[in-house]
């Protein structure tokens, strides 16, 4: 066997165990490439055709998921830095019809669902915090351990439109929908480090 051939071979099955090495996919997918084209020199040259054979399959198929790794990668990326309109979600929603005076939920309520404010106005009794139109409520809950209603929401004006969603709906979407995900998340900490915040605030 001549001394390239052998170089090959080792280069090769130093690759692959470099690769075990790694601890994310993409560095992982390219090691693997090149390991690939690396077998497949050795097995031309020393002519073993299961080697050829196993690495000729392998080639495109650490391409074809290193692309869609990085497709992936971009699309949540997309997702994180990009906006989302709430106005997307009505779709998927159910009109309620409320009113002034309205209880939408109490305090410990089951958290079942999640609201949109298109029109009017809804105050949360515990902390006297008042939720204007094109806000989302009741999500705290939904996503709480105990899923439950953490204050009570009365709605405060005559004129009102509000949408709902279920506890399986909103989940669907954030698992199928990367943008809405990001939105959710970022809302939850964001409303959950006002509250610490307003906790912690000295006199």
């Amino acid at each position: 066997m001549n001394l390239w051939i052998e170089f090959a071979g080792y280069i090769a099955s130093l690759l692959v165990a470099t690769s075990f090495y790694m601890k994310t996919i993409i560095p992982l997918r390219i090691f693997a490439i090149i390991s690939n084209i690396a077998f497949i020199t050795y097995g031309v040259g020393a002519g073993l055709y299961p080697v050829i054979i196993l690495h000729t399959f392998l080639f495109p198929l650490n391409i074809i998921r290193l692309f869609q790794m990085k497709k992936l990668i971009d699309n949540v990326k997309e997702a994180s830095d990009g906006d989302f309109s709430l106005e997307n979600l009505i779709p998927y929603m159910n009109n309620e019809k409320v009113s002034k005076g309205d209880i939408l939920f109490n305090k410990g309520d089951a958290a079942d669902k999640m609201y949109y404010l298109c029109r009017g106005r809804i105050e949360l009794k515990g902390n006297g915090l008042i939720i204007g139109k094109g806000n989302i409520l009741g999500e705290m809950g939904i996503f709480s351990p105990h899923k439950e209603r953490t204050d009570t929401a009365v709605c405060i004006d005559d004129d009102m439109q509000l949408y709902s969603i279920t506890e399986k709906g909103v989940k669907q979407l954030y698992y199928q929908n990367p943008k809405f995900g990001f939105y959710l998340v970022k809302l939850i900490t964001g409303r959950f480090i006002t509250g610490l915040e307003k906790i912690t605030k000295p006199e």
